[in-house]
């Protein structure tokens, strides 16, 4: 398809966007026409009568009813402010380099170039239409607040669509790379200046703005009749006008991708490959680094610097992304930013924000945290205080260690916890006995598998019950409970500009990275813990950083990846031995207390 015939389906599709609008308006304006019509036949003579009064009521009432729903709709609709997604703003004065390429780019495609650019912490890039009344003045840019200044006094919402570029991608990739993935983006432009394409795009996110309001919970009796009927229109708006927007935004799409392909094409089909490639690293470094300092009330402060050491370990570990970094001698697109540091800062606390609810602002108990930092600060400490709840609940149980009588009285061991997984699996209660004949431990290789009755293959499938690592196991999860509800609700920020118009303060995380952990995964890490402050107090072991896998423990300077099955092995069959067997030749000595914060 032609730039021109994307570009034209776009322009149909949103006419067809209109006509719907036009007919609700058609439609609500129906009733008052008809009223005219019965008033002036009543006037002239011509319509009068006993039927033809009662007529006229009727209809009158009935126009008036319609106007004032129709006109409560349209304020709403007109009045709703539209979702913004949450970005780091960046004003022209911080970033002229990047101003300039995106200006050249859009110049070379013939396309009005943006109003403003705004990273988001995510790997993504996309335009936005900033032009909403309500959105107000824009949020203050990173140069003032890094300055202490806010925005200019009475300025006004940007014009043409804002370019979105995921903060990630200002890092990993090259200078001319990121011109070509942003080519696309950038060519957008051009159908979105269509008046008709515009006004259909207002009218749509209009309605969605209609919609969350009349959701939003907390109101008068009253105000959930009347904003419960102007959501139900809307709703039904927006979906007779669902098929042609998404039509409309594909003809977008596809006239920008085809207009773009005139610039660096060759080279973005290169750039494709590092947009996967950072979409990996970022997912990784997010659900495994951040994620646990997140946790402990600490925020990496440079994630964006992160995700290039993660996608560099990558590349050394893994031969299918070797080559990658050569690329690095190049000239990466933050030096696009004058001050790369102050941005990566913003673009770090903002996910923290959306990936895990963090507060906006940081605080005594939400501080950023260094890399060279974060195994002391992080690592260290997320150890130390899993193994101090993994002490308190078995206190709560009862449980002490049976080597000696003196070891309990010592301080937190390791061995206190070995003890205490190592018992056996006990008979199951009477009333809990399965009803079914329990099968062998293992599958017949003799057996052909559909021969199995289902009970028999989840029998089989199923660990065995451990009321010892189940006691725990639930221990724990409610102390995590206890803690996370005696934690004091995340501070409202200071001040909010257009990007906060996405969430509210009960929506937060946006998007949360991992689902609640099961009682036996919390077990598995808090013996993990266990097992790493011991290392660390008694055999000269230290906390460490793996780019890929986040928390690490560092023997002789390497990394130690084989404790992991080990602990399993422990926690779901009871097993100690290879364990014990792995302590031992690491010279962990499990009767030695450990250090707990």
């Amino acid at each position: 398809m032609s730039v021109e015939a994307g570009a034209q389906a776009a322009r149909s599709r949103a006419v067809a966007v209109l006509r719907i609008r036009g007919r609700a308006t058609a439609l609500a304006l129906l009733p008052a026409a008809a009223s005219v019509i019965l008033l002036a036949g009543g006037a002239t003579g011509r319509l009068t009568g006993g039927g033809w009064d009662v007529a006229r009521v009727t209809v009158s009432g009935l126009a008036v009813l319609v106007l004032l729903a129709a006109v409560t709709v349209a304020l709403v609709v007109a009045r709703a402010r539209p979702a913004l997604s949450p970005t780091v703003p960046i004003a022209e004065a911080t970033a002229p380099d990047l101003y300039r390429m995106v200006r050249d780019l859009a110049d070379r495609l013939d396309v009005p170039a943006p109003s403003a650019i705004a990273l988001t912490p995510d790997c993504d890039s996309w335009l936005e239409d900033r032009t909403h009344p309500a959105h107000g003045p824009p949020r203050p840019s990173v140069d003032a607040m890094a300055n202490g200044t806010g925005a200019d006094a009475g300025a006004k919402a940007p014009v043409a669509p804002v370019l979105v570029i995921g903060s990630p991608f200002l890092w990993w990739m090259r200078v001319a790379e990121l011109r070509a993935v942003l080519a696309p983006v950038v060519a957008g432009t051009g159908p979105s200046a269509h008046p008709d394409i515009a006004a259909a795009r207002r009218f749509v996110r209009g309605l969605d703005a209609a919609v969350a309001v009349a959701a939003t919970p907390g109101r008068g009796l009253v105000a959930r009749i009347v904003l419960g009927g102007v959501g139900r229109v809307a709703r039904l708006l927006l979906s007779g006008c669902r098929v042609h927007a998404a039509e409309m935004e594909r003809g977008v799409a596809v006239a920008g991708a085809e207009r773009a392909q005139a610039v660096d094409y060759g080279l973005r089909i290169v750039a494709q490959e590092q947009v996967g490639l950072a979409y990996a690293g970022w997912d990784r470094l997010l659900t495994r680094v951040a994620l646990p300092a997140w946790r402990m009330g600490r925020w990496p402060s440079r994630l964006d610097v992160g995700v290039v050491a993660a996608l560099t370990e990558l590349s050394r570990r893994d031969r299918l992304a070797e080559g990658f970094t050569s690329r690095l001698g190049e000239r990466p697109a933050c030096d696009l930013l004058e001050e790369p540091g102050i941005v990566d800062e913003a673009a770090s606390l903002l996910a923290a924000r959306l990936f895990h609810g963090g507060p906006a602002e940081p605080g005594p108990d939400w501080a950023p945290v260094d890399w060279q930092e974060y195994p002391d600060e992080v690592v260290d400490r997320k150890w130390r205080t899993d193994a101090a709840r993994l002490h308190r609940v078995l206190d709560t149980l009862g449980v002490h260690s049976t080597r000696t009588a003196a070891s309990a009285s010592e301080g937190p061991t390791l061995a206190r916890v070995l003890d205490h997984l190592a018992t056996g699996p006990g008979p199951l209660p009477e009333e809990t006995a399965p009803s079914t004949p329990t099968p062998s431990a293992a599958l017949d290789p003799d057996q052909a598998p559909e021969t199995y009755t289902d009970a028999e293959l989840e029998a089989l499938l199923t660990p065995a019950p451990r009321p010892e690592a189940d006691s725990l196991s639930a221990g724990l999860s409610a102390e995590l409970a206890r803690e996370e509800d005696a934690r004091p609700p995340a501070p409202a920020p200071t001040s909010q500009g257009p990007d906060g118009a996405l969430w509210d303060e009960g929506a937060l995380p946006l998007f949360p990275l991992q689902p609640p952990r099961s009682g036996r995964e919390l077990l598995a890490d808090h013996v993990t813990a266990m097992v790493c402050c011991a290392a660390v107090d008694t055999a000269g072991a230290a906390p460490g950083l793996d780019w890929l896998d986040g928390p690490a423990l560092l023997v002789d300077g390497e990394r130690a990846g084989d404790l992991a099955p080990r602990v399993l092995s422990l926690v779901e069959d009871g097993d100690p031995e290879p364990l014990k067997g792995w302590l031992a030749r690491l010279g962990v000595r499990p009767e030695k207390p450990v250090r707990l914060v």
